[in-house]
């Protein structure tokens, strides 16, 4: 490792002392600090009884005011939880100074061994540990990383792949909890294992919590790596729709194995339990995402409180779905999708900011807790370690895990256009992480009489696969991706062509499906949004935002952006003076604009105004009639020079086309064309491509057409087109152009 300089020095010293800060305030009782800076001794009382015989008329003696005064029980719960914060945040802080490092060891990685020293330093002082508790994690430390995420999932991305991610999320979790729990019961059935006492609903319920994909442990490892958004999202994905799938066989199975005898009648209810907990949370979390939308529509007049409702929301979407033992996971996932695009067409630009900083702040520091309690936790116990049990726990957790990918991305690839190749189902396989959700499930076990040993016996096993898959799996995810050479995610923004042209072809999807009758996602996405338009947007969105028109609703984005990128470069100076534009367009956009006052002109002036446009203007794109043959005007002055325009055309497009070819191409010798002009007093003026007609003769020409076109614009008759020659092709044709 290289040599730390002394800003590396300070901040271990900082640690250090943080460290043994936290074990004092462990150690300090109420019977240490009592609270009162009395250092005296109390006078005895029969000396004072004497004293005051003596002196009857002698005053009492008074007590001293206290200048300072200890009282840590008061602030002790407050106090060490701001120490066990400001040591996360100073571990993360050391962990970015030091670039090595991070780009060796996940930072979730070192969190865990910096928990690990810290546990074994208060066990070394023979002081009890804080432990992380399910309580603590469930309701706390998870909601703000599952807020974080739901509320900036790519919505397009996760929509688009929601099929391979449910079949991985259901299909993949059952598979891998069936197949952990019933080889474990295989093995727990072998004489050297020492666990015959283990059932098998117990070995299922072990399966069922060592089966799910971590959420935490995913962003984690693959927000360093910059993986590609595709694989991004197929895992994290994964990670926040199995929840459903686990919270229901672990509730499932805790009941059966309680329960005497299991009936057919208990499993169809254990099915339906499933719809009820995914589909009861996410309905949780639409209804709340709808109030916190409708109310921020009434927020222009306090902005100073419109971060809030989005955080409040939130927490009561998830808590409510806890309360009905729903999934809280799902719920807050779709509490932030649903509330998102309302709510921010409706705040702010100063809310958008302190919503999207504190949400990243308080994800980042739950999930820096999270790491070092678990390590903590990890050394306090209790263990009971059992080599056989937790060797082919391992073995078979990742043995399933690959089998269940390979095997369902077998079935999914017939169905998907863009087809997951060997590369990506290696990455997906490799990076299904486990983590605190586990190790919190794993203590919610009960434990009375023989499933005391048995909960050891799972948490040990459970901790020592979090342990491979965080340390092993998260430390050699990034070699491997560079060794694959697996597509790393673009980091530059979308360009405006780019998002046009995604919109367009969006368009163009939907109106091939309506023509082949097919009913894709493309048709029930034009649909949603039909309806979002026409319905939702009027009772959510406040002002003319709800109608406005889409290339309007683009620019408000842009200029959010702008506004963004202002305030994070630090010119916000330049701020008022952007949004002080933007509001007088806007103010200029709602007045109503006088109609354009469109000059009369006589139909003479009119005339003469194209002749003049068709001289000078030579790529004009002249407006073409429809095809009668039986009532086409002729324009005597298009006519006249068309022919010659093409000719020239097309003899320019040949020169220029034989300097790319190999060999010269030979230029064809075009006949000379000889143009005829018929006039009122017959008489024929005719010259040559290559020549060049007189300037007087021109000019004549020009004059004498105009005023012909003049007098008879009025009394105009239909003639016969020089593409239809008429019957006698030979005698008439030849009449009208010569070669």
């Amino acid at each position: 490792m290289a040599v730390l300089g002394p800003g590396s020095a300070s901040l271990r010293f900082g640690s250090v002392l943080l460290i043994v800060l936290i074990l004092c305030g462990s150690s300090w009782t109420r019977d240490v600090l009592t609270g009162r800076n009395d250092t005296r001794p109390e006078p005895n009382r029969e000396h004072h009884d004497q004293d005051q015989d003596h002196a009857p008329n002698a005053t009492k003696h008074k007590k001293a005011f206290p200048v300072l005064e200890l009282n840590y029980d008061y602030v002790r719960m407050p106090f060490e939880i701001s120490l066990w914060i400001l040591l996360a945040l100073l571990m993360k802080l050391g962990f970015h100074i030091i670039p090595r490092v991070s780009h060796i060891v996940p930072e979730s990685c070192l969190l865990i061994f910096v928990g690990l020293l810290v546990g074994g330093a208060i066990k070394a002082i023979q002081e009890k540990a804080p432990v992380m508790d399910t309580k603590l994690f469930f309701l706390y430390l998870l909601p703000p990383i599952i807020l974080d995420a739901g509320y900036f999932l790519p919505i397009r991305a996760f929509t688009e792949n929601m099929g391979t991610i449910l079949v991985f999320a259901v299909v993949g979790t059952l598979w891998n909890a069936f197949f952990i729990g019933g080889m474990m019961f295989a093995v727990c059935q072998i004489e050297a294992a020492a666990a015959a006492h283990v059932s098998l609903l117990s070995c299922l319920l072990f399966g069922s919590i060592i089966s799910a994909v971590d959420p935490v442990a995913v962003l984690a490892v693959f927000e360093e790596i910059h993986i590609n958004e595709l694989l991004h999202i197929l895992v994290f994905g994964e990670s926040l729709l199995n929840d459903a799938v686990t919270v229901v066989l672990y509730h499932l199975f805790e009941e059966f194995s309680h329960a005497e005898t299991v009936t057919v009648g208990d499993a169809f209810l254990g099915v339906v339990s499933f719809f009820v907990v995914s589909l009861g949370g996410i309905l949780a979390g639409v209804i709340y995402g709808v109030l916190g939308a409708f109310t921020s529509r009434f927020t222009s007049h306090s902005r100073v409180i419109e971060p809030l409702f989005v955080f409040l929301y939130s927490y009561m979407a998830y808590l409510s779905a806890e309360v009905f033992h729903l999934s809280g996971i799902m719920s807050l996932i779709a509490c932030g999708v649903v509330m998102r695009p309302y709510v921010e067409a409706n705040i702010s630009h100063k809310s958008y900011t302190t919503i999207k900083y504190f949400l990243k702040m308080w994800s980042s520091v739950s999930e820096t807790l999270i790491f070092i309690f678990l390590g903590v936790s990890t050394v306090e116990g209790p263990h009971n370690w059992n080599w056989i049990f937790v060797i082919f726990t391992l073995i078979f957790a990742l043995l399933s895990r690959v089998l269940g990918v390979v095997g369902l991305t077998f079935i999914i690839n017939k169905f998907r256009i863009v087809k997951l190749t060997k590369k990506d189902q290696f990455i997906v396989a490799y990076g299904g992480l486990r983590g605190a959700i586990a190790f919190s499930l794993g203590y919610l076990i009960h434990e009375d009489g023989d499933s005391k040993n048995t909960r050891g016996m799972f948490l040990t096993a459970i901790i020592t696969v979090i342990f491979f898959t965080v340390f092993v799996q998260g430390m050699t995810i990034r070699p491997l991706v560079e060794l694959l050479a697996v597509k790393k995610k673009k980091e530059s923004k979308p360009s405006i062509n780019e998002e046009i042209h995604t919109q367009f072809l969006d368009h163009l999807l939907t109106g091939i499906e309506d023509v082949c009758g097919h009913y894709g996602h493309h048709h029930w996405k034009d649909k949603l949004n039909r309806f979002n338009k026409t319905y939702v947007k009027k009772w959510l969105i406040a002002g003319e935002r709800s109608s406005e028109p889409q290339l309007i609703s683009f620019y408000n984005k842009m200029e959010m952006k702008q506004a963004m990128m202002l305030v994070e470069s630090g010119s916000a100076a330049k701020l008022p003076s952007v949004m002080a534009a933007a509001d007088q367009n806007a103010e200029q956009q709602r007045e109503p604009k006088p109609e354009r006052m469109i000059p009369k002109i006589s139909k003479t002036r009119e005339a003469e105004i194209r002749r003049i446009l068709r001289a000078n203007l030579q790529n004009t794109r002249q407006r073409l009639r429809s095809y009668n043959r039986h009532d086409l005007f002729m324009d005597p002055f298009e006519d006249n020079m068309s022919e010659v325009r093409f000719r020239r055309q097309r003899v320019e497009m040949e020169r220029r086309m034989s300097h790319y070819l190999t060999v010269p191409a030979k230029r064809q010798e075009t006949p000379s064309v000889r143009k005829v002009w018929f006039e009122p007093e017959h008489k024929v003026y005719t010259y040559d491509e290559n020549e060049s007609a007189r300037p007087s003769d021109s000019a004549a020409l020009l004059d004498e057409s105009n005023r012909s076109a003049d007098g008879q614009s009025e009394r105009q008759k239909p003639t016969r087109c020089l593409s239809d020659p008429g019957p006698n092709e030979d005698e008439e044709g030849s009449s009208f152009r010569s070669s």
